[in-house]
C-alpha cells in the first residue's frame, strides 16, 4: 500500500510542526501501476512461528512484486542459505518460495529461523524471521499406578501430567470403551488436565480412569496408564484393610463429615499471573467440601467485561478473550456452601508484546522537489525499542541523503530528487515480541491515469449508498473532479461526496441520479478523463411473507413468499430450514412464490426462510413450521396409597407432540361385573397433572387405563395398571325414579331405576318394595323383588293415593332407610256428565257453551278436560242442505266454558258436552239446541252475458250458495272503459231479492262495460261478483276502418316501417355475434280492470275506480266471497276457543290453532275488498283509438 503525503514549499524552521503539517496532508493510499518503477513489495510470507508437518514437504512462502521483477535470497539462522549446497532444497520460479522435499532427510534437520529477502535496482525488502519447528509427541512414561481406597465424602485428585509435546497437546479422561468420563459441579477437569473431586460418592468406584493428551499436529493419542479408585465408608474400609495393606493408597482415615470449602486448586491465598494484550485469559479455581461448593467470579475492581467472558468446567474457570490492558485488576473467586465460604485472589498483569498504534509504515509516492514523511508507530508493554534500516542496511550505515532525517519513530523527506528511491525497515521489538514492516519511498514524475475500468456500469438499489470509483495514479498525485451528464456545474454537496481517494459518494441514490458521470485527474504534468454510469434500481421487497404454521403430522402445509424487484434484475429465490439447505426430499416442491411441503414429519419442524437474491440486493422472510400431532399414550401407571374406597394413581406423560395436553381421561374396567374390554369412565384431571386420587365403589374388580386428549385428539390408550380389587359392602343408595300409577282400574304398578352393577357394592342384590295407602296409618305391606324394576299390586281401589318405598339389599345389608314416593292405583272412565249446559250465541258465527264441572270424585282419574260435540242440524232458509257432520272441541284442563267459532249464520246447531280423563270419555250430557243469527250473503255463484247488442246488453246470475240469511235484493254496478283504462261514469241499479236477469239499454256501440254484482241480506251486503262485455260494432265505423286499412299511402307506411324493423333485427344478431350487448327495455301493454275499492258499511256506496289492475285480462269471470264472515267485537279471551278441527287450546283455554272451515274457491271470486281481472280486449276494439266518452 502506498499513500501520497504533500508538503507546502515554504521551508519550516520547527521540526515538530513540520510533522504535523505533513501529518494534516496524508493522502489516501495509492497503488502504483506494475508498468512503473517501483522497489520491491513482500505480498506473501509464512508466518513467524511456522509449525510444519512432518509428513509432507516444506513449503515457506515469500512472494514480492517490483518493476523490474525482484530477485530473492534467504538467511537460516542469520547466515546466508545456499542453495546449492541443499540439493533437496528449490526455490519456485519467479518466486522466493522455498521447498523442502523431506524424502530423502528427516525435516528435523531443517529447522531453524529462515528470512527472506527481495531486491531488485530500487531497493531491497525482507520478510520476517520464519521460525520453522516439527511438531513433537513424545511418549507417555511407563509407571505403576497404585489403585486408591478413599472414604466416601473426602476430596480427591487424579493426576493426569501429560508429557511436555509441542504443541502443548488437549487433554480429556475416557473410560475403557472410549467414552468421555460425566463431569459436574462436583467432578471436574483442571486446565493441566488433572481431575478434581470436590467429594467422592461410592458410584465414583471404577478401575478405568484414563487421562489421554491429543497431539493435533501429529493426529496421535497418548494414554495414561488406568486408575483405579474404590470408594468406601468407613466400616468397609476397616473390612478391606488387609486385603489392600500393601497395594493400596489410603486417603483420609476419619469420617467424612459435612464441611465448609477449602481450595484445592491455588492452594495458596492469592496467586498472581500475567498475560499479554491480545491473547486469552484462563483462571481456575477448585475448591473441596460436603455439601459440594458452588463457585463464583468477580473483578474486585470494576466490572466484568460480559461480552469477553465464559466459564468453562462448570464455573471454575473464567475465560477472557482479546485480554486489554483494562483487563488488569485483582479477581476473587468464592466457593460457598451451606456451611461457609472462602475467597481466593488472582492479581492479573498485562504486558503487550509490539502493536501498530495507526497501522503499519504505508510506501510513499513523492514527485521531485515534494516533501512527505514514513512513520513507524507503535506501543507495547514495557515500550519497544525502534530500529530503521535503508534497503536491510541499518540506516546508521545506509548512504547518507541530505533529504532525509529520522526522529525516533519518523523519517522525513524533503525536497526529495530522482534516485531516491529506497526501502525502509522498522523493526519494533520488547521482551514479548517484535513487529518487522517495509515501507518504499519511490520518486516518479508520471502524469496523471485513471486506472478505473472506462464506462464502467454501475448499479445501486434505491435509498442506497452509491460510490462511483476514479482509482487514478500521478506523480505529483492528481486532482479529481466529478462531472454528472455535462461540465454545466459542480455536483450538489447535500446530494454527492467527493472522497480524497477519487471516490463519489451519492448518500441516498435516487431515481433521478441516474445518468453519465465523468471523473478528470489532473497534475501539473496533463489531464486525463474517464466514463462511469450510474442506474439506480428498485428495491426487492417481499410483499408476502410467509406466516406462522401448525400443522398436523401427515398433512401438507404452504408457505408463500411473494416479491416484487426490479424488473431489469434477475431474481432468484432461495429457502432455507433453519439457515440450512432444504432436505433433499421430492415432499419439499419450491414453485415460484411459494413452498410446499406434503406429508409433513415431524422432524420438517423449524424455521423456513425465503430469500430473494437479485445481483444487488436480497430481501428475506421467515415463518416456523409447527409438527403436531395426537399425544403419546401416558405410560408407567402406579397405584399408590391404597384404601377401602379410593386409590392413588400416577402416571408418566407422552410426548404432546407440540401441541399442550388438555386434560388426561382415567377410564377403568371392571371384570368382576363386564366382560373384559369394556371400559367406562371415571373422571378427569388437567393436562398439567400426572396423578389423580380415584374414589371408588365396593366389589369392583378394576383395572385402571390413561388417555392423554390435545387438541388433535385423543392418544391411544396407556398400558392397564394392576388390578385393584375392593371389598363388598351394603349399597350405598337406594333405586331412584320410583313412581306409582295403574294400568288397570284396580292395579297399582311400583316401577324404579335399578342399581347399576357398579352400585350393588356386593353380591345378591335384590329391591324390598314396601306400600300403603295413603292418610290409612297402616303398616307397610312389603314385597321381596329381584332381577326386576317393577311390582304390580293387584285388587286397589280405583284411582286411590299411595304411599311407596323402594330399598336395595344384598348379602352384606341394606341400604339406608328409602325416601318416600306418592303413586295413585289404576283409573276409570267418568261416570258423570256435566250438568247445567247452556249456550250463549255472541254473533251468527260464534257461540260460547257453559257448564258446571263434573265433581272430581266422579271424574276417577285425572281429569284432562272437556269436549264439546256439536253440528249443524239446518239452515234455516229452505234452499240450503241439510248438514249433520259432527264437529268436537277440546277444551284442556278444568274448564266451565268454551267458545265454537266459524259457525254457519242463520242455523240450527245441536251440542254436547263430556269430561275426560287418562282412561277416556265419560257419559255426554242431554243435546240441547241454539240458532245462530243472519249474515251477509256470499257472492252471487255466476254472472254471465246474455245478449248483446249494439246498444244493450243482457245479464243473468244465480243466487249465492250461501246466503246466510233472507235477500232483501240485489246491487248492480257499472261503468264503461276505453282502452287507456280511463274510467266512464258510474251507474248503479237496486234489483229485486226475486230477480236473476236484467237488460241494460241506451249503452254506446262498441264499448267496454266492466259490472259489479252482489246480494244482500238484513246484515248487509255480500262480496262482489264481476263480469265484462263489449256492445257490438257499428258496421259503418267499421267499414271506414277496412277502407283505410286499403289505402297505398298506408299500405306503404307499414311496409316501410316493417323494413326498418328488419334492419334493425339484422344489425342486433350481427352485434350479439360479435359480443356486443344491448340493453333491453321490455314493456307490456296495461289492459287491465280498474280496481272496484270496499263498499263502506255505513252507506255501501262505491269507492274511487283504481287502475292497480291494470294486468288484468278482460274476460269476465267470477270474483266470489272470501269465506270469511265478519264478526262482532268481543272483549272475550282466545281462551274461549276449543280445540276442533285443525286448532288446538292449552289446559287454561289459550288458542294455540287456527280455527279451520269451508271457503269458496279464491280462483273464481274476490271478496268486496278486490276485484277479479278480466282478459284483454278485442283487436277491433283496440285499432277504434278515436272512441271516446261523452
Amino acid at each position: 500500500m502506498m499513500e501520497r503525503r504533500r508538503m507546502g514549499e515554504t521551508d519550516l524552521p520547527l521540526l515538530p510542526l513540520v510533522v504535523a503539517v505533513l501529518l494534516g496532508h496524508l493522502a489516501a493510499a495509492l497503488e502504483v501501476p506494475l508498468d512503473l518503477p517501483q522497489p520491491p513489495t513482500i505480498t506473501q510470507q509464512s508466518p513467524k512461528d511456522y509449525i510444519i508437518d512432518p509428513r509432507e514437504n516444506i513449503v515457506i512462502h515469500c512472494e514480492a512484486k517490483g518493476k523490474p521483477h525482484p530477485s530473492f535470497s534467504w538467511t537460516r539462522n542469520g547466515t546466508h542459505f545456499d542453495l546449492d549446497q541443499h540439493p533437496n532444497v528449490h526455490m519456485r520460479a519467479h518466486s522466493g518460495t522455498l521447498v523442502v522435499d523431506i524424502s530423502k532427510e528427516r525435516a528435523e534437520h531443517y529447522e531453524g529461523a529462515y528470512q527472506c529477502t527481495a531486491r531488485n535496482k530500487h531497493g531491497t525488502a525482507v520478510s520476517n524471521n520464519i521460525v520453522v519447528r516439527q511438531p513433537r509427541s513424545p511418549l507417555w512414561s511407563k509407571e505403576k499406578i497404585k489403585p486408591i481406597v478413599i472414604q466416601e465424602g473426602v476430596s480427591l485428585v487424579l493426576p493426569c501430567r501429560p508429557p511436555a509435546g509441542f504443541p502443548p497437546p488437549i487433554v480429556f479422561w475416557m473410560d475403557n470403551n472410549f467414552q468421555r468420563l460425566p463431569q459436574s459441579n462436583r467432578v471436574s477437569q483442571s486446565l493441566n488436565g488433572d481431575l478434581y473431586f470436590s467429594n467422592v460418592l461410592r458410584e465414583d468406584s471404577r478401575n478405568d480412569y484414563i487421562c489421554y493428551a491429543r497431539f493435533p499436529h501429529t493426529q496421535t493419542i497418548q494414554q495414561k496408564q488406568p486408575i483405579t479408585v474404590k470408594v468406601l465408608n468407613l466400616d468397609a474400609i476397616n473390612d478391606t484393610m488387609e486385603a489392600f495393606y500393601n497395594d493400596t493408597d489410603l486417603f483420609s482415615e476419619e469420617p467424612a463429615d459435612e464441611r465448609k470449602p477449602t481450595f484445592l486448586l491455588p492452594l495458596e491465598a492469592t496467586s498472581s499471573k500475567m498475560v499479554l494484550r491480545g491473547q486469552v485469559l484462563e483462571m481456575e479455581c477448585f475448591a473441596e467440601g460436603l455439601p459440594t461448593p458452588e463457585i463464583s467470579w468477580a473483578k474486585m475492581s470494576g466490572e466484568l467485561p460480559d461480552a469477553r467472558i465464559s466459564f468453562l468446567h462448570h464455573r471454575k474457570v473464567l475465560r477472557i478473550v482479546n485480554v486489554s490492558e483494562a483487563d488488569a485488576g485483582d479477581y476473587r473467586c468464592t466457593a460457598r456452601n451451606q456451611l461457609g465460604s472462602v475467597h481466593h485472589t488472582i492479581r492479573i498483569t498485562v504486558k503487550a508484546a509490539p502493536y501498530w498504534i495507526s497501522g503499519a509504515p504505508r510506501n510513499l509516492v513523492l514527485a521531485p522537489g515534494e516533501n512527505g514523511v514514513v512513520m513507524c508507530r507503535a506501543s507495547g508493554t514495557p515500550k519497544p525499542n525502534i530500529q530503521w534500516a535503508m534497503n536491510a542496511v541499518p540506516i546508521e550505515n545506509a548512504p547518507k541523503d541530505p533529504s532525509r532525517k529520522v526522529e525516533d519513530d519518523t523519517i522525513i523527506f524533503t525536497d526529495v530528487q530522482m534516485g531516491s528511491s529506497a526501502v525502509y525497515q522498522c523493526n519494533v521489538s520488547n521482551q514479548h515480541g517484535y513487529l518487522l514492516a517495509n515501507a518504499f519511498v519511490n520518486v516518479l514524475s508520471e502524469p496523471p491515469r485513471v486506472l478505473t475500468p472506462a464506462n464502467a456500469v454501475y448499479q445501486v438499489i434505491m435509498n442506497k449508498r452509491a460510490l462511483l470509483e476514479c482509482t487514478s495514479f500521478g506523480s505529483p498525485i492528481p486532482k479529481i473532479t466529478w462531472f454528472k451528464d455535462s461540465r454545466s456545474g459542480a455536483l450538489d454537496a447535500e446530494t454527492y461526496e467527493e472522497h480524497d481517494n477519487g471516490t463519489l459518494e451519492i448518500r441516498m441514490a435516487q431515481p433521478r441520479n441516474s445518468g453519465k458521470y465523468t471523473c478528470v485527474a489532473r497534475n501539473s504534468l496533463g489531464i486525463y478523463e474517464n466514463h462511469v454510469y450510474l442506474e439506480v434500481k428498485e428495491p426487492t421487497r417481499i410483499l408476502k411473507q410467509p406466516e406462522y404454521r401448525m400443522v398436523q403430522r401427515g398433512k401438507s402445509v404452504v408457505f408463500e413468499c411473494k416479491v416484487k424487484h426490479d424488473p431489469s434484475l434477475v431474481p432468484a429465490m432461495t429457502w432455507l430450514k433453519d439457515d440450512g439447505e432444504l432436505p433433499d426430499d421430492e415432499r419439499f416442491v419450491v414453485d415460484a412464490d411459494s413452498l410446499t411441503i406434503a406429508d409433513v414429519m415431524e422432524s420438517d419442524a423449524g424455521v423456513y426462510t425465503c430469500i430473494m437474491n437479485t445481483t444487488l440486493d436480497h430481501d428475506s422472510a421467515s415463518a416456523e413450521l409447527t409438527v403436531v400431532e395426537r399425544p403419546e399414550p401416558p405410560s408407567d401407571l402406579e397405584l399408590t396409597d391404597h384404601k377401602k374406597r379410593s386409590v392413588q394413581l400416577t402416571w408418566i406423560p407422552g410426548d404432546d407432540h407440540n401441541s399442550p395436553i388438555e386434560k388426561f381421561l382415567i377410564q377403568y374396567e371392571d371384570s368382576l361385573h363386564h366382560r373384559r374390554g369394556h371400559w367406562h369412565n371415571l373422571t378427569e384431571v388437567p393436562g398439567s397433572k400426572t396423578t389423580a386420587h380415584l374414589k371408588l365403589s365396593p366389589y369392583v374388580h378394576y383395572t385402571f387405563r390413561v388417555v392423554a386428549v390435545n387438541s388433535l385428539g385423543t392418544s391411544d390408550p396407556s398400558f392397564p395398571s394392576k388390578m385393584y380389587k375392593t371389598d363388598p359392602s351394603a349399597p350405598d343408595e337406594n333405586p331412584t325414579d320410583v313412581h306409582g300409577f295403574g294400568t288397570e282400574h284396580d292395579n297399582l304398578v311400583i316401577s324404579w331405576k335399578p342399581l347399576s352393577g357398579l352400585q350393588a357394592n356386593g353380591p345378591g342384590l335384590h329391591y324390598r318394595v314396601m306400600w300403603r295407602q295413603k292418610m290409612m296409618e297402616t303398616d307397610w305391606i312389603t314385597a321381596t323383588v329381584a332381577n326386576k324394576s317393577k311390582f304390580v299390586v293387584s285388587g286397589t281401589p280405583t284411582f286411590v293415593p299411595y304411599e311407596l318405598k323402594v330399598q336395595a339389599v344384598n348379602d352384606f345389608g341394606a341400604a339406608p332407610e328409602p325416601a318416600v314416593a306418592l303413586g295413585l292405583s289404576g283409573e276409570d272412565l267418568p261416570i258423570a256428565a256435566p250438568a247445567s249446559v247452556q249456550a250463549y250465541v255472541l254473533n251468527s258465527t260464534l257461540a260460547e257453551i257453559h257448564w258446571d264441572p263434573v265433581p272430581p270424585k266422579l271424574i276417577r282419574g285425572y281429569l284432562k278436560g272437556y269436549k264439546v260435540y256439536y253440528w249443524r242440524e239446518r239452515s234455516l232458509h229452505k234452499h240450503n242442505p241439510h248438514h249433520a257432520e259432527k264437529q268436537i272441541l277440546t277444551f284442556s284442563g278444568n274448564h266451565s266454558k268454551g267458545k265454537l267459532p266459524g259457525l254457519h249464520p242463520f242455523s240450527v246447531y245441536s251440542f254436547n258436552v263430556r269430561a275426560y280423563n287418562g282412561k277416556g270419555e265419560g257419559p255426554p250430557s242431554h243435546n240441547q239446541q241454539f240458532e245462530t243469527p243472519e249474515g251477509v250473503p256470499g257472492a252471487p255463484t255466476s254472472l254471465t252475458v246474455t245478449n248483446s247488442n249494439l246498444d244493450s246488453l243482457s245479464l243473468e246470475w244465480n243466487p249465492p250458495r250461501d246466503r246466510n240469511g233472507l235477500l232483501t235484493g240485489y246491487t248492480l254496478k257499472y261503468h264503461p272503459v276505453n282502452n287507456s283504462n280511463e274510467l266512464g261514469p258510474k251507474e248503479e241499479l237496486a234489483l229485486a231479492a226475486n230477480e236473476t236477469s236484467v237488460t241494460l239499454p241506451n249503452l254506446k256501440y262498441s264499448t267496454r262495460y266492466k259490472f259489479y254484482l252482489n246480494a244482500k241480506t238484513r246484515e248487509g251486503p255480500g262480496p262482489v261478483i264481476t263480469q265484462e262485455a263489449i256492445t257490438i260494432v257499428d258496421e259503418a265505423v267499421a267499414s271506414r276502418q277496412v277502407d283505410i286499412a286499403t289505402q297505398g299511402w298506408f299500405i306503404g307506411l307499414m311496409c316501410a316501417i316493417a323494413l326498418l324493423i328488419l334492419i334493425l333485427l339484422i344489425i342486433c344478431f350481427i352485434q350479439r355475434n360479435k359480443g356486443g350487448k344491448y340493453p333491453v327495455k321490455e314493456k307490456e301493454d296495461a289492459h287491465t280492470d280498474p280496481e272496484f275499492q270496499p263498499m263502506k258499511d255505513e252507506d255501501c256506496t262505491f269507492g274511487e275506480y283504481s287502475d292497480n289492475e291494470d294486468h288484468k285480462p278482460l274476460k269476465g269471470s267470477r270474483t266470489p266471497s272470501s269465506g270469511t264472515v265478519k264478526r262482532d267485537d268481543s272483549d272475550d279471551s282466545l281462551v274461549d276457543y276449543g280445540e276442533g278441527g285443525d286448532g288446538q287450546f292449552n289446559e287454561d283455554g289459550s288458542f294455540i290453532g287456527q280455527y279451520s272451515g269451508k271457503s269458496a274457491s279464491r280462483d273464481t271470486t274476490t271478496g268486496a275488498e278486490g276485484l277479479e281481472s278480466s282478459e284483454a280486449p278485442s283487436p277491433i276494439n283496440a285499432m277504434n283509438s278515436l272512441n271516446s266518452f261523452v
